[in-house]
């Protein structure tokens, strides 16, 4: 038990030295090639976040543990947005822009409640239980692939391109290692997380369903939490709220439909509606809060906040 609570604190030090230098490195990519930041933040920074979901979705599919699966995904997706981008912004207002409040947000909204609509057979078809089947993988990665086209889209339009007069705090090479780098000590940190407090929640007798929800999604978001913090300090509000939509996507559209399509059904599933309408609940609040200011401030991140800490209290209060 001592021995897991040292690897967890040694497993969070690594966790945010690489964020730092994960946001250093990507924010110099863009300034480089003379590219939006918010685009770097929907592609390489919010897929490197997620990559910790897509082990531990992996690992979990072929272990038989669908659960963890889906928990993972549905739990980290109300984390970024109810934990992350309140903590975020209750530390600096996030500016947010035009296209994202009118095309990314929308399309995580949309692939979320795509997802929703999916995993309800029960209440939907009025079958006997809940199942996601290698169809309904298919149809989630069908629509991911609107999104991949959309970011090549943005990629050709001379219009998202920008002109930066900012001096990149490391050139193209070392951004590039440096990324890679980042990367590297998100996994390895956010895996020694997961691991040693899965081991320690175990030892307590916790269900895998609240295990899911609450460990494995968080220790899977922390990339994405230190990661938009350190961004927010740093005064880089597209990477932070970028980072968060485009793992949100990733995580729906890559975490569950790759795995689903490859390796076949999750049935039987446990999760109830509460979990399933804050994850929609949260992906909207982030398009209101956003659309109204075009900023989320530090009210609104409270706001985000206590319905983050009412929602887990309750799940944990249920748990006991």
């Amino acid at each position: 038990m001592i021995l897991n609570i040292f690897i967890l604190i040694i497993g969070f030090i690594i966790l945010v030295k690489g964020a730092d230098l994960f946001v250093d490195a990507a924010s110099s990519l863009a300034e480089n090639f003379h590219l939006s930041k918010m685009l770097i933040a929907l592609t390489i920074v919010s897929f490197g976040t997620s990559a910790p979901e897509f082990a531990v979705s992996i690992k979990s599919i072929i272990s038989g543990s669908g659960d963890i699966v889906l928990g993972n995904v549905i739990g980290s997706n109300i984390l970024n947005i109810l934990l992350i981008l309140g903590i975020s912004s209750c530390i600096h207002s996030l500016n947010v822009k035009s296209a994202t409040i009118k095309k990314e947000i929308p399309i995580t909204i949309l692939i979320t409640t795509l997802f929703v609509v999916l995993v309800n057979d029960k209440l939907l078809s009025g079958t006997a239980s809940n199942i996601l089947t290698r169809s309904d993988g298919i149809a989630i990665i069908l629509f991911f692939l609107i999104f991949i086209y959309y970011l090549f889209t943005i990629m050709h339009n001379k219009t998202d391109k920008i002109e930066n007069n900012e001096k990149p705090k490391y050139n193209i090479p070392l951004s590039i290692i440096f990324t890679i780098l980042g990367i590297i000590c998100l996994i390895l940190g956010s895996n020694a997380v997961v691991d040693s407090a899965s081991i320690i929640a175990d030892f307590l007798g916790v269900s895998e369903r609240i295990i899911a929800l609450t460990i494995v999604a968080l220790g899977t978001s922390l990339p994405e939490l230190v990661t938009s913090i350190s961004a927010t300090k740093k005064g880089e509000y597209d990477i932070a709220i970028g980072n968060v939509v485009g793992s949100n996507i990733f995580n729906i559209g890559v975490v569950i439909g790759i795995p689903v399509a490859i390796f076949g059904n999750i049935s039987n599933i446990t999760f109830n509606y509460m979990d399933l309408f804050v994850m929609l609940l949260s992906s909207l609040l982030l398009y209101i809060f956003s659309f109204k200011t075009y900023k989320i401030n530090k009210k609104e991140g409270i706001i985000l906040l206590i319905i983050f800490i009412i929602y887990y209290g309750n799940l944990i209060l249920s748990s006991i």
